[in-house]
């Protein structure tokens, strides 16, 4: 019986401990993230670091649910009604504001009572990197294809294979992390042709940072999974590097659209609320062009959003994964940066892309246009108290960097829910 009770015991230390390397903070066992690492030994105090996490970004693996698997078989109709008085109340908080706002908005606090309002939410947007969020859709889409019958042989893939980034990751200014865990010394710097990580690492680095290069990366990978099929596995990078080369142009950049498109129509979303049209990066040009251009729209990503609350893209555990990689733990910008916000959960992807005509004697500079100015934001907030809801937002301001605008109204939308 003593011996009994202390493989209980024993049993449960094991639980305890083992639940501690989780994702996303306390994910690098989950998943080989490396920057995770370095998150969990801020959070333990082992390590310090200035740019303190907001408490809300504190959650683990184990506390990241979906929010609408009880109403999983329900049509997309059913969430998209408006609600009168919260419609008045949304509305009420664009006085003033540029009309090129749009908004979908969604309270699932209680999803046996849904709020919704709506502005302009069908309009058209360039999407910037929340595009991104396409390619990890495919991503699920393709691993599911390969094994359908096994997630953990899913996950198994994204932490085991490594890829090399070549001219796909080039070029794009945002930085990426890179973590020695021995050292503990962080570098952030551009991607380079010669740099490998595992299909989990250029995902996070792709959301997490939004760089384009990995985004380009992650791409290409999805695509070679539709040619290669079970055989993407044991595909080695010598392999992938010589199918480019005698690749039919027009047919790779054929698949390589609907790699990423067809999930979407798939889910319901038409190719005029929501498509990707080009790779992130010129490298990726090297072989495939665009196709059809790049759109997105409040209501193509609402509807994006309710699928995945629903556990609906792809299955359950790929709903919950993507989730999960949607979770800011690097750093809170623009609608995710409200104070508002700092003690709630956040699942977020902004998207910006603007242009300039200096001809025109205008003041204009980095996310403030003159020609287009397009800023995004996809977000679904989780407070403490059990108030939750997803937010589409979407501008194209002129001449003024609309992030700050999109700060305040997260605040101004959350005071009207939380109330």
């Amino acid at each position: 019986m003593k011996k009994l009770s202390l493989i209980l015991i024993l049993f449960v230390l094991c639980t305890a401990f083992t639940t501690l390397n989780y994702y996303p903070i306390d994910g690098y066992t989950h998943t080989g993230i490396k920057r995770l690492k370095r998150l969990e030994l801020i959070k333990s105090g082992e390590l310090v670091d200035a740019a303190k996490l907001p408490a809300g970004a504190m959650k683990s693996y184990m506390d990241i649910n979906l929010n609408l698997t009880s109403k999983k078989a329900d049509s997309m109709g059913s969430f998209l009604v408006v609600d009168d008085a919260f419609q008045k109340e949304i509305s009420s908080l664009f006085k003033g504001l540029d009309k090129s706002y749009s908004i979908a908005v969604l309270d699932i606090s209680n999803p046996d009572s849904l709020r919704y309002a709506k502005r302009n939410e069908t309009s058209g947007y360039q999407p910037g990197s929340v595009g991104k969020l396409a390619v990890l859709t495919g991503l699920f889409t393709q691993l599911a294809k390969i094994y359908p019958d096994d997630f953990e042989k899913r996950l198994d893939l994204l932490r085991s294979k490594s890829v090399r980034a070549g001219v796909w990751g080039l070029t794009d200014e945002h930085t990426i992390p890179i973590y020695n865990i021995e050292t503990k010394k962080l570098v952030k710097r551009q991607v380079i042709a010669s740099d490998v990580f595992t299909l989990f690492e250029w995902a996070d680095h792709m959301l997490s940072v939004s760089n384009n290069g990995a985004a380009s990366i992650v791409w290409r990978e999805v695509l070679l999974m539709q040619i290669f099929g079970d055989k993407y596995p044991a595909l080695t990078q010598d392999e992938a590097d010589a199918y480019f080369k005698t690749a039919n142009r027009r047919e790779l950049t054929d698949l390589g659209n609907d790699v990423v498109n067809l999930p979407l129509r798939a889910l319901g979303i038409t190719k005029d609320e929501w498509r990707l049209g080009s790779f992130f990066t010129r490298g990726a040009n090297t072989y495939v062009d665009g196709k059809d251009g790049s759109i997105g729209s409040p209501l193509g990503l609402m509807k994006f959003l309710i699928k995945l609350e629903q556990g609906n893209i792809v299955d359950e555990a790929s709903s919950l994964e993507m989730k999960r990689l949607m979770y800011m733990t690097d750093r809170r910008i623009r609608y995710a940066q409200s104070p508002a916000l700092k003690d709630a959960a956040v699942y977020f992807k902004s998207g910006s892309l603007y242009k300039c005509d200096r001809s025109k004697g205008e003041a204009c500079g980095k996310y403030m246009g003159n020609v287009t100015n397009f800023m995004n934001s996809v977000v679904i907030v989780e407070h403490p108290d059990n108030c939750k809801y997803m937010v589409a937002l979407m501008t194209n301001v002129l001449r003024k960097n609309s992030g700050t605008d999109h700060m305040m109204l997260a605040s101004s939308i959350d005071k009207v829910i939380t109330k």
